[in-house]
């Protein structure tokens, strides 16, 4: 039974099962599946979508919110935890300068599509009437990037820390520009100090406060109160209080807890995301990451249940925009501006990972999906047009089958050990 569930997964079989599920649920019956999507589970609480019912604006708790706004903030999480031992661990995959490689090749990420989409719409003299959605594909998917990532290169391979940085940096990137250009309300930053004190109080408070008390007494007493009595539950309130932050702010909340896991005290060194040797450690960061494991595979099958649902009598040109700018803009992207930073800025890539690698990551990379329908919602009103820019997101899973195919065709070499193992 462990090998079945861990064979599930590690290939994330539940969010693949959700997405289809949606896919020819909303084709078969397109009225109940929108039910299930906008079902209201409360309404006037603290939390949720701002709708106007007779006049009143309140917060609605719909179940496509706690999926995709509050649950997803634990895989978000997940994939920071990676990103984060990457380049503060001695033998971290990304550290040091070479962080800002694909942080550079996320910008490249970003622009490539944008040009691609824009172009191809001035070609077919549509630009008028879909200029609003040159942001849709500049997102790519942490969800199924990562998990067509592990099967192009393992669970080792530099290459997924890469990759999972140059995600996170891409959706960040894309929900500034949702924002800046496409605001559904008023853009409240100060609500960002919230999530910046709740992060430092607890590092300090419940991190660095209880070593500075033990320092010299080797039984450690305050450290093993905080870590036996209060446990995680510091870094909970602080995460919940990030997340409102976030949730206020105007900003993404799926993301709120990104400022929190670099407060959460951690290992010396890191095997890989679920890695089975991480069951054995005993930071809280580690213990954090398999207690989520089973309960967030549950949480991707909500999350594609409720966002693949899309007709396919939608298909027209904002389709083949979004899916050609994000399939033909995101490895050109990455890859140039990748060689530039690793070679003529002398960046460098991470140990193990080689110039052929970085256009297989922008293939991977080109899975917009998640945040790619998020914008489509908000840049085109409710109709064909955002239905059709929604489908293009939706195709670009078909991404994955490139990737794998330029995996073989460049010769990736699967699951390489950090240095040192």
């Amino acid at each position: 039974m462990y090998r079945v569930w861990s064979y599930i997964s590690d290939y994330s079989l539940l969010l693949i099962s959700g997405a289809l599920i949606a896919l020819v649920w909303a084709n078969v019956d397109p009225q109940s599946y929108h039910a299930l999507v906008h079902f209201v589970l409360w309404s006037g609480g603290p939390v949720g979508v701002l709708e106007s019912h007779d006049g009143v604006v309140q917060r609605v708790m719909t179940l496509h919110f706690l999926f995709n706004d509050v649950l997803m903030a634990f895989f978000f999480a997940i994939a920071a935890k990676e990103v984060w031992e990457g380049i503060i661990l001695r033998d971290g995959a990304l550290r040091g300068r070479k962080a800002l490689t694909p942080l550079i090749a996320t910008l490249g990420g970003m622009a490539g599509p944008v040009v691609v989409y824009l172009g191809l719409a001035l070609a077919l003299g549509v630009l008028g009437d879909v200029h609003r959605g040159w942001a849709i594909p500049t997102a790519t998917d942490i969800a199924f990037s990562y998990l067509v990532g592990r099967v192009i290169f393992g669970a080792r391979h530099p290459a997924i820390g890469f990759l999972l940085l140059l995600a996170i940096a891409d959706d960040a990137g894309g929900l500034a520009i949702l924002a800046i250009f496409y605001p559904s309300g008023e853009v409240a930053p100060a609500w960002l100090l919230l999530s910046l004190v709740a992060a430092l109080a607890v590092y300090f408070l419940a991190n660095v406060l209880p070593r500075r008390l033990d320092r010299g007494d080797q039984q450690r007493p305050h450290s093993t109160w905080m870590r036996k009595t209060l446990g995680f539950w510091p870094w909970a309130l602080a995460g919940a209080a990030s997340w409102y932050g976030f949730q206020m702010a105007g900003l993404h909340p799926a993301l709120g807890l990104l400022p929190i896991v670099p407060t959460i005290p951690h290992a010396e060194r890191e095997f890989g995301i679920f890695a089975e040797e991480e069951r054995y450690q005993t930071d809280l960061l580690n213990t954090l990451e398999h207690a989520l494991k089973a309960p967030v595979q549950f949480v991707l099958f909500g999350f594609g249940l409720l966002n693949a649902g899309v007709e396919f009598s939608a298909i027209s040109e904002p389709t083949w925009l979004v899916l050609f700018a994000l399939i033909l803009g995101k490895p050109l992207g990455i890859t140039f501006f990748g060689w530039i930073a690793a070679y003529p800025m002398r960046l460098g890539l991470p140990d193990g990972m080689a110039l052929r690698d970085l256009p297989v990551v922008g293939f991977v990379s080109a899975i917009g999906f998640t945040v790619a329908l998020f914008v489509a919602s908000v840049a085109f009103p409710a109709g064909p047009v955002q239905d059709a820019a929604k489908m293009g997101a939706l195709f670009s899973l078909g991404s994955a089958i490139i990737a794998i195919a330029a995996g073989r065709v460049f010769r990736v070499s699967r699951s390489v050990a950090p240095p040192g193992d």
